[in-house]
């Protein structure tokens, strides 16, 4: 039996991070995160997995973040009674993101219920519970850095800092094939910047026979910076809000932007350089997760604050209960709101976006990727009017963004990552990203001397043979589960924002008739079709 490489996930999409490992002595899994984005490609986690979860031996888990660990609850619902590996950091983690998605999942299941017991439709269930998601931290078992262990037989792994988040890991993994030789495969997990508060940056061996690396920010280049300047930038944002005279909304990413973005604005109070009234960071989940870091301070890197003072401003109010996040709502100016999710597709910034960005005088500031298709991008590309909670909003408020609180390398740096670990005697697998990025990447690899035959962009559900010497037979799906258009755009988005446009187009008609000429126009048009 060969080395089979298959991608179930990240392969065309940012999300949804999952690829499987068969080999003579079993098969495993590294990472198993939600799809996240438009509504078409969340649809993918209601599908059944495309492997049999009970014949997964182990899961290799690069980190916390629910696109990579967001479906072990999932799998274990469905029969998977393996252990799952980690760093410690991400199985601390683990501990809270995992109950939370289970929270998530179990409150849009009964809402949808709710919709379904109305119209006389069978009821759902929830895509898991928080009883498996405590069963999947339960079988969660954590490892040190660059230290070898066997998760089963003819199977050997490390893990190696990524510089992404805390606990983030690339995974060297070798895997004996039928002969007996050993294919060494590389899985870069999401690679941070080279200049990135908390963590030293991606760090791995080089020469393998197989890399799989991500691609969120190839073709895209970020200005050269430093921490000292990367929070000049965020100075100066927030001073220019903040004398608007309304509140400062950040769409910000539980774990790991949150608490950078709190370091950086609790230094930046310290040396009196800014001057909030009040700092909010309203998420139950960043709450815990904040501890998670206290409990890590003394091992982070490039932290201007002593351990003590870390995330412990007076003017914080890291906040969790109902009523504490609604009083926010009272605040009319002079405060810094942040708040998950980080691509405001979810939770409570929706809440205060829905409360700010109608207001001039409000500014919203944008500090990480916005996948096609969520709230975030809709905001982000200059729409003067967006769907929030099922109404429209006009957009009135300042839209900002900085690009240098991202988690992940830009494309210098991807570049830079990959050159650093070759050779790649089989190939170098692009994951991870857009096809668009993909590209970029491909075309710069290309310009190094690396071929289409050792470069490979993979989607979804795509199989290889690795063999020591290179890439055997290649096996595509029979059936897709979804079009790879939709990954970019789904018809429920382009709906909506049809709908806007048609409304907007209706009232600037100066007259009824005029509008009931233009909708039997419309309807004439559509009848053709």
């Amino acid at each position: 039996m060969s080395v089979v490489l298959s991608f179930h996930g990240a392969s065309g999409t940012v999300t949804g991070s999952c690829y499987r490992v068969t080999h003579p002595g079993g098969q495993f899994l590294v990472d198993c995160g939600l799809f996240q984005g438009n509504k078409a490609v969340r649809a993918l986690n209601d599908k059944p997995f495309p492997f049999d979860p009970q014949k997964q031996d182990f899961v290799l888990l690069t980190h916390a973040h629910i696109d990579h660990a967001g479906l072990l609850p999932k799998l274990i619902k469905h029969k998977f009674e393996g252990p799952i590996h980690g760093t410690e950091p991400t199985t601390g983690l683990m501990d809270y993101l995992l109950p939370d998605s289970a929270g998530i999942q179990e409150y849009e299941a009964e809402r949808q219920n709710r919709k379904r017991a109305r119209k006389g439709e069978p009821l759902i269930e929830p895509l898991y519970t928080k009883e498996h998601a405590e069963k999947a931290i339960s079988r969660s078992k954590g490892h040190a850095y660059e230290e070898w262990f066997e998760p089963g037989p003819g199977v050997k792994a490390r893990f190696w800092n990524a510089g992404h988040i805390l606990g983030s890991a690339s995974i060297e993994v070798h895997v004996q094939d039928e002969d007996g030789k050993t294919i060494k495969m590389l899985f870069s997990g999401d690679l941070g910047p080279d200049e990135k508060v908390f963590y030293l940056e991606p760090h791995a061996p080089s020469g393998f026979d197989y890399i799989l690396c991500e691609s969120t920010y190839g073709g895209r280049e970020r200005d050269d910076y430093s921490l000292e300047e990367r929070r000049a930038a965020l100075k100066k944002e927030i001073n220019e809000a903040l004398a608007r005279g309304g509140n400062l909304v950040i769409p910000a990413f539980a774990v790991e932007r949150s608490q950078e973005l709190l370091h950086d604005i609790g230094v930046l109070i310290k040396r009196g350089e800014i001057d909030p009234q009040l700092v909010f960071l309203d998420s139950p989940l960043a709450r815990r997760v904040t501890n998670v870091f206290k409990r890590h301070a003394a091992d982070l890197q490039d932290v201007e604050l002593e351990p003590e003072e870390l995330f412990d401003d007076d003017r914080f109010r890291i906040v969790e209960s109902v009523e504490e996040s609604k009083a926010i709502n009272r605040i009319h100016g002079g405060a810094i709101i942040m708040s998950a999710s980080g691509m405001c597709d979810a939770g409570r910034i929706k809440h205060h976006l829905r409360n700010n960005i109608s207001d001039p005088k409000s500014t919203i500031l944008f500090v990480g990727y916005q996948a096609p298709g969520t709230l975030g991008h809709v905001i982000k590309s200059g729409k003067s009017e967006v769907r929030i909670h099922g109404n429209n909003h006009y957009v009135r408020a300042a839209i900002r963004s900085i690009g240098n609180y991202s988690a992940h390398g830009d494309h210098t740096e991807l570049m830079d990552w990959i050159a650093e670990r070759l050779p790649a005697h089989g190939a170098i697998f692009l994951t991870h990203g857009e096809d668009e990025s993909r590209d970029a990447m491909k075309k710069a690899l290309a310009e190094k001397g690396l071929g289409p035959d050792k470069v490979i962009a993979p989607q979804l559900d795509d199989q290889f043979e690795l063999r020591a010497n290179g890439v055997g037979d290649v096996h595509q799906p029979e059936t897709m589960r979804i079009d790879p258009q939709q990954f970019t755009q789904d018809w429920s988005a382009e709906y909506a924002r049809f709908s806007i446009e048609l409304g907007n187009i209706l009232t600037k008609e100066q007259s009824d008739k005029k509008r009931l000429e233009l909708m039997k126009r419309l309807r004439a048009e559509l009848k053709k079709i």
